[in-house]
């Protein structure tokens, strides 16, 4: 992705160089599965957050600074641009609908953070937060989905991570997110992990129409820029990570979507340009 040399959002918040001390997970090993599989949270977050927040025993009282690398600060450049890019975007999105988009901000943290919708590690991987409008984000989560679940890597990678939480912050202004909550509550387990996969795959489909209109107005994609969003999005398959975490696969869990949903609805979003076309919710025969 062609990213140097252009405008930065101003509403990240660097908090790598800060840190709380370690923090202990409840579990061991088994509890940093469960997060594993509860990873790329957005929406409703409010329970699985909660859970996370009941494994952290305790943080250390005391704080520490430590001097960001170069590459720690190139990384939080490039993040800052895809940011300012997600803005640009939505913001005329939401202008040709006559809407207003109201920018989120994006913490970059190490280890753990505090948040509005309570507690979580890095284990969780990236999140947004609809109570501080705010996506969350460890950068190791990056290493981890290439190490442990074969994604490709490479910064486009990340750019589709970002813009599908803020995918979510897009359902969140739409009232999307809230309208999908209230009906959760009314259902059981199953069926709301389907209105879960629906919302999920719709952050999917909103990424894609960003990169859509980012390509449109910035001309920034290279070879093998879209692959390497598709590699990503078919790590984080609800599938892929039951698999590999517990060598099984159990749908009536899935709460994000299978890797061939979460590819496709990326790639609809991609190649159509057409938000009209991501109800995802109909698609999965869902009212």
């Amino acid at each position: 992705m062609k990213w140097r040399g252009r405008r930065q959002s101003n509403n990240v918040e660097d908090r790598r160089g800060v840190s709380g001390g370690q923090v202990a997970v409840g579990g061991g090993i088994i509890g940093v599965i469960v997060l594993l599989i509860n990873m790329f949270m957005g929406g409703d977050n409010t329970a699985v957050i909660n859970d996370i927040q009941n494994q952290i025993q305790q943080s250390s009282p005391y704080s520490e600074t430590t001097e960001l690398t170069e590459e720690d600060k190139e990384m939080g450049e490039f993040v800052a641009t895809v940011l300012a890019d997600t803005e640009d975007v939505w913001g005329k999105i939401f202008q040709e609908n006559d809407l207003t988009y109201n920018q989120p901000k994006l913490v970059l943290f190490r280890d753990a953070v505090q948040t509005a919708c309570g507690g979580a590690s890095s284990a969780t991987g990236p999140f947004y937060c609809p109570a501080d409008h705010k996506v969350y984000m460890d950068l190791s989560f990056f290493n981890e989905l290439q190490t442990r679940f074969g994604a490709k890597g490479g910064d486009f990678a990340i750019a589709y991570v970002i813009a599908h939480e803020i995918g979510h912050h897009v359902q969140t202004l739409l009232g999307t997110s809230e309208k999908v909550r209230r009906k959760q509550q009314r259902l059981g387990e199953t069926e709301a992990n389907r209105f879960s996969v629906a919302l999920e795959l719709q952050a999917d489909f909103y990424a894609g129409i960003w990169a859509h209109y980012n390509e449109e107005m910035n001309n920034v994609l290279e070879e093998g820029d879209i692959d390497e969003a598709l590699s990503a999005a078919s790590a984080v398959g609800d599938d892929a990570i039951q698999r590999k975490a517990q060598g099984r696969v159990v749908p009536d869990s899935f709460t994000h979507g299978t890797s061939q949903q979460r590819t496709y609805w990326f790639k609809k979003g991609f190649e159509t340009g057409d938000i009209n076309k991501g109800d995802t919710f109909s698609e999965l025969g869902l009212n």
